[in-house]
This record gives C-alpha cells, structure tokens and sequence, in this order.
C-alpha cells in the first residue's frame, strides 16, 4: 500500500512507516502545490498532513483508495471531517503529543514579558548599562486567563501555579458534570469578559470553529487591562489581526506574543507588523524534537494499525 506525506515529518515516523513495508512518497512540500496533489491522490491508501493541505471534498473525491488520513498535531480545521465519514476514511490525530511544548512555549511568553531579556542583551551590546529600565516584575500574584481548557492549558496552568501565579479560565463547552475545574484547581470565569479583565496575561487555547473565530475583537478587547498581554498558540483566526493592531498603538494593552496568523507566513503587508508591540515567531510553540518525534511516532503507528485493519485510539 502507498502513504503520501505532504508536509514536515520527522524521520522516525517515516522510518516505522518503510520498516512496515508501506511505499511512502515523502513530498514535504506538496501542501503548496494543490494541481499536483489532486493529480496523483488517487494513487494512495494513506495521507498524512499538518495543517496547511486542504482536505476537502474534491481531493477525498479523487482520493478513491483513501483509508486514513494522519494529522501531525490536532486541529482540524484543514480538514472536512464530516464528509471524510461520508467517505469512511478515518482520521488519527496526535492527541496530546505537543502539549508539553507548547505549554513551555506559553511560560517563555510569560518569562520574556516580565523580564525583557533579549531585549536587554541587544542594549548591553549596544554599550549600554540601563538597569532602570529594564527594571522587570515578577509572575509570582499576578494572574493568568486561560481560554478554552483542554490538554495545553492544563499544562500551562500547572507550570503557571510553580510560579505563584493565580490562574482562571473560561470554557464555555465544558459540560457541568464534567470537573475539569475542580482538578485542575483553576478559577471557572462564567463570562469572557470578566476573564478578560482580571487577566495580567491572556492565553488561548481554542479550536477555530464557527463559535471561535475572531473571538478576540475590538469589542471583548476593550475589557482587557491596559497593561496585559495576550498570547496566541491555536489558530491566528481566533484574534481579529486589526482590532488587535489598533488596541495595541492606542495602549489599550502592553503587549502580543503570537505564535499563529491568519494567513502563513505571515504576509509582509500585515497591519501586524507595523507594531513594535508584538512578539511574533513562526508557529513552533509545539515545534521541539520531543514533541515532533512523539507526533511521527504516534501518526505512524496509528495510521500503520488502521492499514491493517485495526483500530486506532486516536481516531476522531
């Protein structure tokens, strides 16, 4: 059988998939060359994907022998679920396998934030010495809001907690029997915006969905504290870019540290980059050999199981 990878894998998932006697067409950056994926999908039992190749209808529609597809990560958003069901292939998604990463990710923001030392290196080679104003603050009381609190932000909130910080959280898809809250000894916020306003530092950790996308805009923006910071790690179309841009120039908030866009890369025309008050890196909070290594490996061993006609705990 033939398995088709159309974006970054790292080489011991690759490795369990020829060990298995599976022919695998690595193309890593096929994702960008739609006309040519749609040209050969049909000739494939298995795909695997991150987010940037578009699994809609029409490429499940020419992918005729189409078992399973493998996500490396969890969003779905690149993905027609619904119709892959229609189509019974299955989906294996790496439940948890970047948690750790990008929860470290979220305390760097915060460490960073607090304490400005990159910025204070650059000064220091300038020839400066300006301890007065690279006189930071400490995590220790301050308060952390978590948005949406799935696997990561248990972990942020756990990390956060090492710091002394108070952590709250808003999540308005937890069922009431379930008790997320009371394990996780995390606040509950009834309301966004009450989240929003006890918040030194806002993290979300959302999936985009219909509900979810421009959840920050210029109307749940106005209740943040002028001198918070916002973190994103899930999806760039969570945060309205313009109204963020504009809070940002007119202090409504101190600062961003965004990790995720609406479009990537990000655009050299973006709003966005006109402010000297973001912090932005290139969608790697969950990129660490640890967690890419147990992504392969759990996506290749998932998507091997399902080729043999077993079933997978990971599929959605």
């Amino acid at each position: 059988m033939n398995i088709l990878i159309t974006e970054l894998m790292w080489e011991k998932g690759i490795k369990n998939l020829t060990d298995a006697n599976f022919n695998v067409n690595y193309m890593k950056s096929l994702s960008e060359e739609r006309n040519n994926l749609l040209s050969i999908i049909h000739e494939y039992d298995a795909l695997i994907v991150r987010n940037k190749t578009i699994v809609d209808k029409e490429l499940l529609d020419k992918g005729k022998k189409l078992k399973v597809i493998g996500r490396l990560g969890v969003g779905m958003d690149n993905i027609d679920v619904n119709f892959m069901h229609k189509k019974d292939v299955k989906l294996v998604i790496a439940k948890n396998a970047n948690s750790t990463s990008v929860a470290e990710y979220v305390i760097a923001t915060l460490l960073e934030a607090s304490r400005m030392v990159f910025q204070a290196n650059l000064s220091v080679r300038e020839g400066n010495w300006l301890r007065k104003e690279y006189t930071g603050s400490e995590l220790d009381k301050k308060t952390i809001g978590l948005i949406g609190l799935g696997d990561i932000a248990h972990r942020v909130a756990k990390r956060a907690k090492a710091f002394g910080m108070k952590v709250i959280g808003y999540d308005p898809f937890i069922a009431p029997y379930e008790n997320i809250f009371s394990e996780t000894k995390v606040e509950k916020m009834e309301e966004l915006k009450e989240l929003l306003a006890s918040s030194d530092f806002v993290s979300l950790h959302l999936p985009l969905t219909t509900q979810t996308r421009n959840i920050i805009n210029k109307e749940t923006l106005k209740y943040m504290k002028s001198n918070s910071y916002l973190i994103n790690t899930s999806r760039g179309e969570l945060v309205n870019e313009k109204d963020l841009y504009y809070s940002l120039e007119s202090n409504k908030l101190s600062g961003a540290y965004l990790d995720v866009f609406s479009s990537e890369p990000i655009q050299q025309s973006s709003i966005l980059l006109l402010s000297n008050k973001i912090k932005f890196t290139p969608h790697i909070a969950g990129l660490t050999d640890e967690s890419q290594n147990r992504v392969s490996k759990i996506i290749s061993e998932e998507v091997i199981k399902v080729l043999h006609g077993k079933e997978s705990q990971c599929t959605v």
